[in-house]
C-alpha cells in the first residue's frame, strides 16, 4: 500500500490531557485556545477535520475501575468527561470563527447532536469541524477505538494521534534518554516490535482497513501543519 500524503479529510485524536495544559486535571482555557488555533490552521488548508477527544484530564474509567469501582459506570462517566471536553473545545473553536458541531454517541441533546454517520459526513462536506464525543457509546471501548471507528465511518485519509509525545519510540523517552524514535513503521513492524501505539482493538481496526496512523506532539508549534506539509515530524504507521 502506498501512503497517500495529500490528505483531504483527517480524524484528529486528541488526548484529554492536552486541554489541561500545566494543570493537574481539568480544562485550561489558555491551552484549549492554543489547540483550537492549531486546528483552525489545519482546517484553513482546505482539509476536512473530524476530532475525537479523550476525557483523561477529567475522569479515567479504567484506572478508577482498577481501584474497585464497577467498570461499566466508570466507563460511562469517562464518556461524559469526553462530552465536557468536546463542548469546551467547540467553544474555543467558535471564538476563532470555526463553524463546529459536537456529535455524541450518548444522547445529550442540550449539548450535542446525536451521532448519525450521514449527518456527520454532510457537516464535513459543508466545511464544518465535527467533534465526536461520548466514545462509542459503549463501555469497555477506549477513545482510541472510538477515533478509529469514526475515522473509518467518515472515510478519513488518516488518524492523527496528537499527544504530548513527538512520535513512537523503541522505549519510553521519558525514562530512557537513548530511546530511538521511528519516522516510519509498517503495521507489521509495530506488532513484531511490540510497540505501544494505541490499544489493540483500535490498532487492529486500522490495520484491517488500511487506515494510516500518525503520532505527533500537538504542543509543539506548527508540528501538525508541518506533518500535513510532508515535513519529517512525528511517526507514521501504514
Amino acid at each position: 500500500m502506498l501512503l497517500k500524503t495529500n490528505f483531504k479529510r483527517v480524524l484528529l485524536k486528541l488526548s484529554g490531557e492536552v486541554l489541561s495544559g500545566n494543570l493537574d486535571y481539568g480544562i485550561d482555557p489558555e491551552s484549549t485556545q492554543r489547540i483550537s488555533k492549531t486546528i483552525k490552521k489545519l482546517h484553513s488548508k482546505n482539509i476536512q477535520v473530524g476530532i475525537v477527544i479523550g476525557g483523561g484530564n477529567i475522569f479515567r474509567g479504567m484506572s478508577v475501575a482498577a481501584k474497585g469501582m464497577d467498570r461499566v459506570p466508570a466507563d460511562y462517566m469517562g464518556m461524559l468527561a469526553t462530552i465536557m471536553n468536546a463542548v469546551a473545545l467547540q467553544s474555543a473553536l467558535e471564538k476563532n470563527n470555526c463553524d463546529t458541531r459536537v456529535m455524541s454517541a450518548l444522547s445529550i441533546t442540550q449539548l450535542a447532536e446525536p451521532y448519525i454517520r450521514r449527518r456527520a459526513t454532510r457537516h464535513l462536506e459543508k466545511n464544518r469541524i465535527v467533534i465526536f464525543a461520548g466514545g462509542t457509546g459503549n463501555p469497555y471501548f477506549t477513545t482510541d477505538t472510538a477515533a478509529v471507528l469514526r475515522g473509518i465511518e467518515i472515510n478519513s485519509d488518516i488518524i492523527i494521534k496528537a499527544t504530548k509525545v513527538d512520535g513512537i519510540y523503541n522505549t519510553d523517552p521519558m525514562k530512557d534518554k537513548n530511546a530511538k524514535k521511528y519516522e516510519k513503521l509498517t503495521f507489521k513492524d509495530v506488532i513484531d516490535r511490540e510497540l505501544k501505539v494505541m490499544d489493540l482493538t483500535a490498532f487492529t481496526l486500522c490495520k484491517e482497513n488500511n487506515l494510516p496512523i500518525a503520532v505527533l506532539n500537538i504542543n509543539k508549534d506548527n508540528t501538525l501543519i508541518d506533518f500535513i506539509d510532508n515535513k519529517k515530524v512525528g511517526t507514521i504507521v501504514y
